[in-house]
């Protein structure tokens, strides 16, 4: 297996892979949550799952190929074009919106000649079912004959309008929160500010130095290994990841978050239902040679694909889980000072939250992964601002997106250490997670008659992320806030009981 590491465009590194070992999983106290029912269980819940290689079969019985489907609502962009052409101004999108309802109103027009020349072999099928004098069968077989062909033509012609008219549409970004700020990063607004940078009295190091001094990191060695942007923990780094890792799954399941460990490898094609690019020009995401397969960049992704292609019930939701997973990224691009130590690199550990709820409760639950986000950077005594990101820093699937910058001493400036995403019916729309909502009135008696009758249709749900804890950057934070004058960094007394009580 080979592992191409691609920047704009261009295989630059390929790495081969006799195998690629599965995640290593984090302890987590038995004590911390009761014994309940897995919402996996819902999964029994769910309609058939679609092949994630798609083909179309026409009326006339040939197979065609085609690209997966996003549910997009072509008739809202339509009918709202002027406010989606305005979206697309404020994110700065390339996505072209003329193009997009030039294909669909072709698409109608072609649906429409084909459903007519459908009813036309149908007519002709049902004359020859009656008494026919030889002449006349023979000329509507041959009339049949031509308008099969015809039909042949017209679905495939039908098959690729559809698929251009999908590459074209799925480039358009969410819609965008109207409180959310417009313009470029510089344009984000600050929601909140915890905390006060710490007064040093003496001089201060980066975490780059801190972790030379106390022989935490192994950078050299690293690079030739794997290469640039890649490290090794050591000593009691290896100790403080891992207590941050069990600290922040205990927290967060303490609110009703179900643990996960996910696969860390994804099909190609979920990624990109879940709005991530991955063969695109400068993608950050590594893509396995030779496969349909990627590494993960985030725990989003497999976590996100769990109910690809389901019906929930109305009752299991909202559905929260907190994942733990290793992230792969090419940070193709990134360079510079700001970049260096641990900092961004190629492979980090993350937990991640993510939620699947109601369309009404999106908002709401926006707001809980912020403040869940917000108490655990608090607990750990960090100073931080928390951003409403512009417009032009929204990612295709967020509807708003608030960051998490905290201060970072020996860096000299505030670094992202967090996210929160409100991706409402974007992702769902491709990944075809769907519930049913229950209906207010009595249910009808369960006969053969009354099967299916006062159902609710199904309607998509809405989907939000949340960064609990990235932790080379959280390292940054604790190494260059808790450092003392004598070289020694104190460890927050929240994680000192997931780090065998070491304190220093």
């Amino acid at each position: 297996m080979a592992l191409q590491w691609c920047y704009g465009g261009t295989t630059i590194q390929t790495l081969k892979l006799a195998s690629i070992p599965s995640s290593s999983s984090s302890a987590i106290c038995s004590r911390l949550t009761p014994s309940r029912t897995s919402p996996f269980l819902i999964k029994a819940l769910s309609s058939s799952v679609q092949p994630l290689v798609h083909s179309t079969t026409t009326s006339t019985g040939s197979v065609v190929k085609s690209q997966w489907k996003a549910a997009i609502d072509f008739k809202s962009i339509v009918e709202n074009k002027s406010a989606v052409a305005e979206n697309l101004k404020n994110r700065n999108s390339s996505a072209d919106l003329e193009l997009v309802i030039e294909l669909y109103e072709r698409l109608l027009a072609l649906q429409k000649e084909v459903e007519d020349l459908r009813f036309e072999r149908n007519t002709v099928a049902n004359k020859m079912k009656g008494k026919v004098e030889p002449s006349e069968r023979q000329r509507l077989i041959e009339e049949g004959k031509n308008l099969k062909d015809k039909l042949v033509t017209l679905e495939e012609d039908l098959v690729k309008l559809t698929d251009a008219l999908q590459r074209e549409a799925q480039c358009i970004p969410n819609m965008t929160h109207p409180d959310a700020p417009i313009g470029g990063e510089d344009n984000s607004t600050i929601r909140k500010t915890v905390g006060t940078p710490r007064d040093f009295t003496f001089s201060i190091k980066d975490h780059v130095q801190i972790g030379k001094d106390l022989d935490l990191f192994d950078f050299d060695a690293a690079a030739e290994v794997s290469g640039s942007k890649f490290y090794y923990l050591k000593n009691e780094a290896v100790l403080l990841e891992m207590g941050l890792i069990n600290w922040t799954l205990s927290e967060v399941m303490k609110k009703g978050f179900t643990p996960l460990t996910t696969p860390e490898i994804a099909r190609s094609l979920v990624v990109e239902k879940c709005g991530f690019q991955p063969r695109g020009d400068n993608t950050q995401v590594y893509s396995i040679e030779g496969s349909d397969q990627c590494l993960i960049g985030t725990a989003e992704i497999p976590v996100g694909g769990i109910h690809m292609d389901s019906i929930l019930a109305d009752s299991s939701l909202p559905l929260k889980y907190v994942a733990f997973s290793h992230c792969f990224r090419t940070e193709a691009g990134a360079a510079g000072a700001a970049t260096r130590g641990l900092y961004r690199v190629h492979q980090f550990s993350k937990v991640e939250m993510f939620i699947l709820c109601r369309p009404e409760e999106s908002n709401a639950y926006h707001e809980e992964l912020i403040e869940i986000e917000e108490e655990l950077f608090s607990k750990l005594g960090l100073h931080f601002k928390t951003l409403d990101m512009a417009t032009e820093d929204l990612g295709a699937p967020a509807y708003r997106k608030y960051d998490i910058e905290a201060w970072m001493p020996g860096l000299g400036r505030y670094g992202e250490i967090s996210s929160a995403s409100n991706c409402t019916d974007y992702q769902s729309r491709r990944l075809g997670i769907r519930y049913r909502p229950e209906s207010s009135a009595s249910p009808p008696k369960d006969t053969k008659k009354n099967k299916g009758r006062n159902l609710s249709p199904p309607e998509f749900v809405h989907t939000l992320n949340a960064t609990a804890c990235a932790v080379p950057r959280m390292l940054v934070c604790l190494l260059e806030n808790y450092q003392q004058e004598d070289g020694s960094v104190i460890i927050p007394e929240p994680l000192r009981p997931f780090m065998g009580g070491i304190e220093i």
